[in-house]
C-alpha cells in the first residue's frame, strides 16, 4: 500500500488529484485541510481527512511519519511551510516530495508574457523562490512544479521545461497539472530531483485572463 499525504487537499489542483487517485486500490490518501468545508470532492474510500496547519511543526512532524509520498499544494507562507515540510520529512525518513510552486521565480518567463507576469505577481514571488531553494538544498527526492497561469478547462494537455530552460506557453489546465502529479505518484522514480515548468503546448499566444 502506497501512503500519500496531500497537504492543502482543498486546493483546486489537489481535488483533481484526489479524484484521480480515488480508484487506486494500492493507494491510501491522507488529506490535510485547514477548513473541511472547502473540500468540494466526495471523500473517496481510500482517503482519510485530517484537519490542521502545516505551520504547526509538532503536528506536521507527526503527520508525515509513516507516509511514502508527500504532495504539497499550498498558499500563504509557502517558504515557512516548505521548511517545516522538509524538516518533518527528513526527521521521519520520508523522501519523496511533490511541491507545487509558481512560475517566474527564476525570471525564466520570456517575452511580453514574462513582463506581464512580473507586473501581476512579481512582488509575491520571494517566498516561492525561498521555498524552492529550501527544497533543492535538502537531500529529498523532490519534484517542484512551476505551473503556467491556470485554467479550469477539462483537458489534459501539457509539456514541461527544466529549471534552466526558458518557460514555454502561458496557460495550463489544473487538470493537466493534476495528471502530471498523479503520474509521479504512480511512478515516483519519474522526474526525480527535478524542477519543472508546466504549460499547455502552443499556448504562447494565449494571454491569461484574470477573473
Amino acid at each position: 500500500m502506497k501512503k500519500v499525504l496531500i497537504l492543502g487537499a482543498n486546493g483546486q489542483i489537489a481535488q483533481w488529484v484526489v479524484d484521480m487517485l480515488a480508484d487506486s486500490q494500492d493507494v491510501q490518501q491522507t488529506l490535510l485541510v485547514r477548513d473541511p468545508s472547502k473540500l468540494n470532492v466526495e471523500l473517496p474510500s481510500n482517503a482519510q481527512l485530517v484537519i490542521g496547519d502545516v505551520l504547526n511543526r509538532k503536528f506536521i512532524h507527526e503527520l508525515v511519519e509513516g507516509q511514502d509520498i508527500v504532495y504539497a499544494n499550498l498558499a500563504g507562507e509557502v517558504d515557512a511551510q516548505a521548511k517545516n515540510i522538509v524538516a518533518a520529512m527528513q526527521n521521519a525518513n520520508v523522501n519523496r516530495l511533490i511541491f507545487v510552486n509558481s512560475l517566474g521565480i527564476y525570471n525564466e518567463v520570456p517575452g511580453k508574457f514574462g513582463e506581464w507576469n512580473e507586473r501581476e505577481i512579481g512582488e509575491y514571488l520571494g517566498p516561492y523562490r525561498d521555498a524552492a531553494d529550501a527544497i533543492e538544498a535538502s537531500e529529498l527526492d523532490y519534484t517542484i512544479l512551476r505551473a503556467a497561469w491556470l485554467t479550469d478547462h477539462d483537458e489534459v494537455d501539457y509539456e514541461v521545461t527544466q529549471r534552466d530552460e526558458p518557460f514555454k506557453g502561458t496557460v495550463v489546465s489544473r487538470k493537466s497539472v493534476a495528471a502530471l502529479i498523479t503520474q509521479i505518484i504512480d511512478s515516483p522514480q519519474n522526474w526525480s530531483r527535478s524542477n519543472l515548468g508546466v504549460n499547455k503546448p502552443n499556448s504562447d499566444g494565449d494571454m491569461p485572463i484574470i477573473d
